[in-house]
């Protein structure tokens, strides 16, 4: 089938499928047409492993009239690996609005994959807004699944998988990241986060502060030659992290559900400032649990010293 032809600034055909559109006839027979109808693409790449690229996948990074891509330089190796020759236009979170008007007029009448620099797109990283954009305006919005780190390494981990919550990068800050660990403590589920190698061995003192001792799993260049996972308590996680060299590449961290509910107020400040005496100085325990969950300070104190005086 040949490629529509197409004129600037003007729609060619409608944004309803075509005959013969993946989401249509092709796909249920197993036939695939060459041409994409006009819309949004949304295609999961490798994690590190090119040979995870899938075969629908790579045909549409042929058959797309463009490339949306965070970084054109690693999206290249990703079209070379896929046969494509496809022109590329950058696409982040510091894109000027135009870039995305752009991108939106061009979806309407041409074929526009998204693609992330590894896994799956919107899953921390750009994307979102660009989607939601595309659907308000009735533009057609379908996607190619496949790898995403955060998946991968929950399948792995041994950690229950019936109930989980994916919260990204916590945030770089010792008292924010605390703040944050600490809203997620009464949540029953497994807590999946992104890290970096820097930062890997306080976010995990910090998980031992605020959630307690709980299990834990640290995936680190999955589907890649150097795949390692490590699992233990968070506290073993921590000191044995903290005791080694930065780890290098990309890091999945994963947080086993708690024993129980973390109960909220009065308990739940005496809960995590339990876990914080345990392996800070009272004054920065003190400090840490009052930011993270907002209690007086000078009650955090008393309940402080009392505590020290149980033990």
């Amino acid at each position: 089938m040949n490629r529509p032809a197409t004129s600037r600034g003007r729609v060619i055909r409608p944004l309803a499928p075509k005959k013969g559109h993946e989401i249509g006839e092709a796909a249920a027979s197993g036939q695939e047409a060459d041409a994409l109808s006009p819309g949004l693409y949304i295609v999961a790449g490798p994690i590190g492993n090119l040979q995870d690229l899938s075969p629908r996948a790579a045909r549409w990074l042929r058959c797309a009239d463009l490339i949306a891509c965070e970084d054109t330089r690693v999206t290249a190796k990703l079209l070379r690996a896929a046969g494509s020759d496809r022109p590329m236009q950058c696409y982040h979170d510091h894109s000027a609005p135009d870039v995305a008007e752009a991108l939106l007029a061009r979806m309407a009448r041409e074929a526009v994959a998204l693609v992330s620099d590894a896994g799956t797109p919107l899953i921390s990283d750009p994307g979102y807004g660009l989607v939601r954009a595309a659907r308000s305006r009735g533009i057609v919005v379908t996607t190619a699944p496949g790898p995403c780190a955060a998946i991968a390494a929950l399948s792995l981990s041994g950690l229950p998988s019936d109930r989980f919550l994916f919260a990204g990068f916590l945030p770089p800050r010792p008292v924010a990241r605390r703040r944050a660990l600490a809203e997620l403590a009464g949540l029953r589920a497994t807590l999946i986060f992104y890290e970096s190698g820097p930062r890997l061995a306080a976010m995990l003192a910090d998980g031992h502060a605020m959630l307690g001792a709980r299990e834990a799993v640290v995936a680190r260049e999955l589907t890649k030659l150097h795949e390692t996972v490590e699992s233990g308590t968070l506290a073993e996680l921590a000191a044995r992290f903290a005791a080694a060299e930065p780890a290098k590449g990309e890091i999945v961290v994963l947080i086993g559900p708690g024993s129980a509910a973390v109960a909220s107020g009065a308990d739940a400040v005496e809960t995590a400032l339990s876990e914080a005496l345990k392996s800070m100085k009272m004054g920065q325990a003190v400090a840490s649990v009052s930011a993270a969950l907002g209690a007086p300070r000078d009650d955090v104190y008393a309940l402080a010293l009392r505590l020290k005086g149980k033990a």
